[in-house]
């Protein structure tokens, strides 16, 4: 029998649900590791930044940090298009590292350029942290999608709950090293990135959006496939391990390519046609730009109503309520966006930003109601977050997906970033109550959004 010997060798599919499990572990255990060194700089950056520029602009170092996580969106989401996630979170983790070394010497030379930029860049680490949501759910099964992103947002909680910590240790011990005050904690999240890094370096393989491209294009006719699925389902054939164990066999290794124009341009041009995919960027800009404005100002409320030797004491307490409002109860957020559907957790979570904004702006200057506002404030990002981004992720297809998701973070950062900068001057001209009640108004066109009819499967799934 003659044998064609030009024909491609068949490739085996890969272990979806193997891999799947193995890159939740992995991204659970980097997500506290990640976590840990952004908290670490979120506690002490405004101190550190008002003993070096003065505390009129240590708010705006510290947006810094979150605009570099914004403007950093762009260039991750773009590399993690064409050769996938692992590269990307690898670049967002070691320039956040840089940052990290760079507010050091700052703090040393006392520079105040080099701080801001130690912060912009710093701001890698965040955009890390968000990117890696959207990685939990590349392979994930459509029933189990809000759950399994949910897992890797609250692996944040015991990061942003150890972070303390951490920083009063690593100041004590780099202060004996010689290192400025306060300028130590930065040192260990640049060593907490690093970590982070080379762990997903060595460890995530095979690459989980290489491999639902590759996954993609098996199931669709070939006259179907984009330009790039060829070489992407080569690609990741050539890393992903067989059935049996071992290497599964490919014909020429081709190196991963993004598909033409997965850009930026072209993410919007998706967004623009797709209304789930409108929905979902929608629910966490709004939903982060609600919270932002209304939390950025909470210590500066209490502070109107609080002796200075209480207002540290108290602030802690608040944020700390908050905090666990936003990620402590972030696993049942997405067994409710499964259970329920995308667009109920949406609404729901509008409508606790909305009490939350009701019951913070009246609270006047009773502690124990302004910080059941805060919880509530923290449960209804939660939502919005969570429901948002996975329905964004399974509304677009696989490949624009990374830029799609790069738009919504660039989108949520500036929203925040803006929000923090007009909270201020709202608090000082109007108060804090007007400050919630334009909160509340931001939110409200969110809910006739949600209420239109969508569609929420993925245009891959629906051919």
């Amino acid at each position: 029998m003659a044998t064609d010997l030009t024909a491609p060798r068949t490739v085996a599919r890969p272990d979806v649900a193997s891999i799947q499990r193995r890159t939740l572990r992995l991204l659970f255990t980097t997500q506290i590791i990640g976590g840990i060194g952004v908290t670490i700089g979120i506690a002490v950056g405004a101190l550190l930044a008002a003993r070096i520029a003065g505390t009129a602009v240590a708010g705006v170092a510290q947006s810094a940090g979150v605009v570099g996580a914004a403007l950093l969106a762009v260039p991750v989401t773009r590399i993690m298009a064409r050769h996938g996630r692992r590269p990307g979170l690898v670049l967002a983790y070691a320039v956040g590292a840089v940052g990290g070394l760079l507010v050091v010497l700052a703090a040393a030379t006392r520079w105040v350029p080099l701080l801001f930029l130690g912060m912009l860049l710093f701001g890698g680490g965040t955009a890390a942290n968000l990117q890696a949501r959207y990685t939990a759910v590349d392979l994930a099964e459509p029933a189990r999608r809000g759950r399994q992103l949910s897992l890797i947002v609250w692996a944040t909680t015991i990061g942003a709950v150890a972070a303390p910590n951490f920083a009063a240790l690593a100041d004590r011990v780099t202060t004996g090293w010689g290192l400025p005050p306060l300028a130590g904690p930065f040192a260990f999240s640049a060593a907490a990135f690093v970590l982070a890094a080379v762990v997903l370096l060595g460890l995530l393989r095979p690459d989980p959006l290489l491999t639902a491209r590759r996954v993609a294009a098996d199931d669709a006719p070939a006259a179907e496939l984009p330009p790039a699925a060829d070489a992407t389902a080569t690609a990741v054939a050539a890393e992903a391990p067989a059935a049996g164990g071992g290497v599964t066999p490919a014909a020429a290794p081709v190196k991963a390519r993004a598909p033409r124009g997965a850009g930026m341009r072209a993410a919007w041009s998706v967004v623009r046609g797709q209304p789930a995919a409108r929905l979902g960027i929608a629910a966490v800009a709004v939903g982060h730009l609600v919270m932002v404005a209304v939390m950025a100002m909470t210590p500066v409320r209490l502070g109107e109503s609080h002796a200075d030797a209480d207002v540290l004491r108290l602030v802690g307490i608040v944020l700390s309520l908050h905090i666990a409002g936003m990620y402590a109860f972030s696993p049942v957020v997405g067994w409710l966006t499964d259970r329920l559907g995308r667009r109920a957790v949406i609404l729901g979570g509008v409508g606790l930003l909305l009490a939350a904004c009701a019951v913070a702006g009246t609270a006047g200057h009773h502690t124990p109601r302004l910080s059941v506002g805060l919880v509530l404030l923290g449960l209804g990002w939660s939502g919005t977050m969570v429901a948002g981004s996975t329905l964004l992720s399974e509304s677009v297809a696989a490949e624009v997906r990374p830029s799609v998701q790069g738009l919504s973070d660039l989108i949520m950062g500036l929203a925040g970033a803006g929000a923090a900068v007009v909270s201020g001057f709202v608090m000082q001209f109007a108060g804090y109550p007007v400050l919630t009640l334009l909160a509340a108004v931001a939110a409200a066109p969110l809910v006739a959004l949600a209420l239109r009819p969508v569609p929420t499967g993925a245009p891959d799934e629906e051919g």
